[in-house]
């Protein structure tokens, strides 16, 4: 870990040498992330923020982690290896343990929501912490999605109003002992499992049911083998377009704010993208059958969060903060 502290170090000191005036040569951006090219994220970046920064910036997407393996590209930009990537809190909280905050159930209660929260001073420190030991800069942040409950029963058998409905139901979960940690906050019986296992899992009943957003539903076709979602939103997954703070600094004020004006156009377009194409998949997941309905959310985010608060979990996030957050909710 020194080892790694000193190279941030010289990487940051090299940065401060850099002068502004020299950003009358276009900079290369090197943007790598595990997305492919069709992603709402992805798509966004290309459209809407490369040409808005093209006049100082070039703008060379990696797709697929061809460029940097996933889970480096953080340690990438420290090191002055890479100049952008799509990050998520759970990458950022491998180095601050306090950004495990914002990976947590029922911290983010939508897509706007993330955005006030980045926006609002309380993320200053978490920001400003970024850019001082790690030499990123968190340029704005990026919807993801929402993950919900979705299980074999159908709704004659089990309608999911409050956490109490979903004891004994086997809900498989990533393995991790976070993801693990929020199945039991939830109210289930949270079961590990390899994701490429579930749809047979759910096909022969091993488990009950599983969580995830919308898209994955689709796309791994668990409408087939399960009957109903409750639309319990008890993740609104994020990630963050991470910058090299050199490359930053490299920029006049001017250049400075276009960047950030078209990092910000193009969260919005990837967002409201994404949260049409939730949903249509509503539409499509109650032509297929299945049955989709909003429990009491607020009775699952109290009963959630009430889980964490003394919890390991829980040890590394400034004091106030969660309630800060909560005040910024609707």
């Amino acid at each position: 870990m020194m080892k790694f502290t000193r190279r941030v170090a010289l990487a940051l000191t090299a940065a401060a040498l850099v002068s502004p005036a020299l950003a009358a040569d276009k900079i290369t951006l090197r943007m790598s992330t595990p997305a492919s090219d069709t992603d709402q994220r992805s798509v966004a970046l290309e459209e809407i923020f490369a040409p808005a920064v093209a006049d100082f910036a070039t703008y060379e997407p990696h797709y697929n982690g061809s460029l940097i393996k996933q889970g480096a590209e953080l340690e990438s930009i420290a090191s002055g290896d890479l100049e952008m990537s799509i990050a998520s809190a759970q990458e950022l909280a491998q180095f601050f343990p306090e950004f495990s905050i914002f990976a947590t159930g029922y911290v983010h209660q939508d897509a706007e929501h993330q955005v006030r929260v980045f926006n609002d001073p309380l993320m200053d420190p978490f920001k400003e912490k970024a850019e001082a030991e790690l030499g990123v800069k968190l340029l704005t942040v990026m919807y993801l999605g929402r993950r919900h409950v979705n299980l074999r029963q159908t709704k004659e058998e089990l309608t999911v109003n409050t956490p109490d409905d979903l004891a004994g139901i086997n809900l498989r979960m990533p393995g991790t002992d976070a993801w693990q940690f929020l199945g039991k906050a939830l109210g289930a019986n949270p079961t590990p499992m390899a994701f490429t296992e579930v749809y047979t899992a759910l096909q022969t009943g091993s488990v009950d049911g599983q969580d995830n957003p919308l898209p994955t539903v689709v796309d791994a076709k668990f409408y087939e083998v399960t009957n109903q979602i409750a639309l319990t939103s008890h993740l609104v997954d994020l990630n963050y377009v991470a910058l090299s703070k050199a490359a930053w600094d490299s920029l006049t004020p001017e250049q400075q704010a276009t960047m950030q004006e078209a990092a910000d156009a193009a969260a919005s377009s990837a967002r409201e993208k994404q949260l049409q194409k939730e949903a249509d998949l509503v539409a499509f997941l109650e032509s297929e059958g299945l049955e989709i309905y909003e429990p009491n959310l607020e009775a699952f985010r109290e009963h959630v969060q009430a889980q964490y608060v003394g919890s390991e979990f829980a040890n590394s996030w400034p004091e106030g903060v969660l309630a800060e957050i909560n005040a910024l909710g609707n």
